[in-house]
């Protein structure tokens, strides 16, 4: 999906340098409210929340005392006793992928039907794992809305075509006010409340969006903005938890930016923000979290045993094709590229850190069993056809490895 979309923006910008000085008439002005003075980029606010949001990159620790906060609603709310152990964790990191989200989704619901799926204490959600994010975090009650959503829509839910020169000379070349209405019809006041109350018992969900002006990772507290909305009445929570899954889910070029309203020092100012796969395609924590967890271990207190799951919604080995000599053709297999060995680098990375940090770390992807070939963006038939593919690996208890295959060749797929 990503070399299809990005080819075409890139087409349609070499279309749009040509024919420029006679489509400049026909363009429409896009504004925004001004971005966030830089050097103030973590003070600002939308819902006045001092935990509404994280910055890996300036205040690692931030999301570290969230987490330390998390254990001890997590005790109270199970009646542990001062000093006694906690429980393994379990936690879950769904990565992007866009159509391939199928395979994560159709994973989960396979996994429900063991009877062995955790309750995730923690769940991490970039593009389209943060759509899935919600349904998983929730537990099997949403597996029905889950498989709808991966398996009953069809690009008319998700986008539409602006054309050429509204695309090139706007913010991208579809709208998604219909992935919005997707969302929204699921994400309501009901579900809004069970976050809210997920987050009362010690569990957090976080999904990643880019601020493109700061270029730099946001990390977004989806329980805790949840629970201003359910229970503190702010009825902004659920509107900007909606725009959140959009964001995170917008595709530069493709797909346009979300710009989420904010403010500092009583004056208003605009964020843009856009794919979390941008910086990272998943996520479990910063390294500086792990780095304390080590020292604390070393100073002889006690650590949380943690087991963490990893939904890469993609292929690890990667595709050939015979690449057209065309500039067209080799930028558009050069971005795909890129974007398959980040997705790459991203598993290393995490797998390195859980290595490091004491971590069970458990990977599933999609093998090279899986043929299937997408024809059309959000073809509905090779969604469900992925959707059953990784229902029978969840069904088969998900066939995790310990090690990526790229690391260890004894642990990849054969290809059918």
């Amino acid at each position: 999906m990503a070399e299809a979309l990005h080819r075409r923006v890139l087409l349609a910008r070499s279309v749009a340098v040509m024919s420029a000085p006679a489509a400049l008439g026909a363009c429409e002005t896009l504004t925004r409210q001004p971005a966030v003075p830089r050097e103030r980029t973590a003070q600002a606010s939308v819902l006045g929340l001092p935990n509404e949001r994280f910055y890996f990159l300036t205040d690692p620790l931030a999301l570290d005392r969230e987490f330390q906060a998390a254990l001890q609603r997590y005790a109270a709310f199970r009646q542990l006793r001062p000093g006694s152990a906690i429980p393994p964790v379990s936690v879950l990191a769904v990565s992007g992928g866009g159509e391939d989200g199928a395979f994560g989704a159709g994973l989960l619901c396979g996994w429900t039907t063991t009877g062995a799926r955790p309750e995730f204490g923690l769940v991490t959600g970039v593009s389209t794992g943060a759509l899935t994010a919600p349904f998983a975090f929730l537990g099997p009650d949403y597996d029905g809305a889950l498989r709808d959503v991966y398996t009953n829509i069809t690009l008319k839910d998700v986008a539409v075509d602006r054309g050429l020169i509204r695309g090139v000379f706007g913010d991208a070349m579809a709208d998604t006010a219909p992935l919005l209405t997707t969302i929204s019809r699921h994400l309501d006041e009901a579900m809004l409340a069970k976050l809210a109350d997920a987050y009362d018992q010690g569990r957090l969900l976080l999904i990643g969006s880019t601020n493109l002006d700061a270029q730099i990772p946001v990390v977004w507290n989806v329980g805790a903005i949840a629970k201003a909305g359910a229970q503190g009445g702010d009825s902004r929570a659920l509107p900007l938890i909606r725009k959140i899954l959009v964001a995170s889910a917008a595709v530069p070029g493709a797909f346009p930016p979300v710009m989420i309203d904010v403010e500092l020092d009583g004056q208003k100012y605009q964020e843009m923000h856009v794919d979390g796969g941008a910086f990272a395609q998943a996520f479990l924590y910063p390294a500086a979290i792990g780095e304390a967890r080590q020292a604390r271990r070393r100073s002889g207190q006690r650590v949380v045993d943690v087991r963490a799951y990893l939904i890469r919604n993609a292929r690890l080995d990667s595709g050939w094709a015979s690449v057209d000599r065309r500039t067209m053709g080799i930028v558009g297999r050069a971005i795909s590229t890129m974007i398959f060995a980040s997705g790459g680098n991203d598993v290393i990375r995490m797998y390195t850190r859980a290595r490091a940090d004491g971590v069970d770390f458990n990977l599933a992807y999609i093998g090279p069993d899986f043929t299937t070939e997408l024809k059309s963006p959000f073809e509905q038939s090779y969604m469900r056809t992925l959707f059953d593919y990784g229902f029978q690996h969840g069904k088969a208890g998900g066939e995790w490895v310990k090690v990526p295959p790229f690391l260890d060749p004894a642990n990849r797929r054969p290809a059918s």
